[in-house]
């Protein structure tokens, strides 16, 4: 892979050569290879460049103006976005290149990679095995404490039952006392009928006797 920094060596913007430089100088100082290719001198650099630069990196008036970086026939970027990647330690990232062991840019990948490893670790176990942080009783686990459980809701029907049960014998009894006082109170009523009516029998005799006694008396 090669670094092409398309310049123009013979610029009069005074801004254009100070973005150069200070491409050119910070690659110099990343050690990273790369080759100028000047378009001021050279009209097929400059016809290649404009050709290569995608659409929506092109300035309103279709010209886009140097530097511009590439990585072979792989767009990179221009100063502007050259900046932004050495101000958030990603020169390598944006220039397509794998970061020298000990750089600021591979110390940040290892780190990212660690927590990318973490994240999805913490993930699978998760998703995968239940968490042992949440202490799950053994009686719970081995279904004896559901067991216990519908046994004492199994308790608690039969002893409601059991009340209820009590209470409709109860209920039974009490019926059945009160039947026996109203048969034993209708049994003594029929009871004192009788004797009153044995006593107007006898008293009705007596009288029958005292008429025929009196009737005897009279005939004599």
């Amino acid at each position: 892979m090669v670094i092409k920094v398309f310049l123009a060596t013979s610029s009069g913007s005074t801004a254009i050569k100070k973005k150069q430089q200070d491409v050119v100088g910070f690659l110099e100082a990343l050690h990273v290879d790369y080759t100028p290719l000047d378009i001021a001198c050279n009209e097929q650099n400059r016809m290649w460049m404009r050709q290569n630069v995608p659409e929506e990196k092109k300035p309103t008036n279709g010209i886009p103006l140097p530097p511009q970086i590439f990585n072979d026939d792989s767009y990179c970027g221009d100063y502007e976005t050259f900046f932004d990647a050495k101000e958030d330690n990603t020169v390598y990232a944006f220039l397509g290149l794998a970061p020298p062991p000990g750089s600021k840019e591979a110390e940040q990948e290892k780190k990212a990679l660690i927590v990318e490893n973490g994240t999805h670790a913490d993930d699978s176990k998760t998703d995968g095995a239940p968490d042992d942080s949440l202490e799950v009783p053994v009686e719970e686990r081995n279904g004896k404490a559901h067991g216990e459980e519908e046994q004492a809701e199994d308790g608690e029907a039969g002893e409601e039952e059991e009340e209820e049960g009590e209470k409709e014998a109860e209920g039974d009894e009490e019926e059945e006392s009160e039947e026996q006082t109203e048969q034993a109170a209708a049994e003594e009523e029929g009871q004192e009928e009788e004797e009153l009516h044995s006593e107007e029998e006898e008293e009705l005799l007596e009288l029958e006797e005292d008429d025929q006694g009196s009737q005897e008396e009279a005939a004599e």
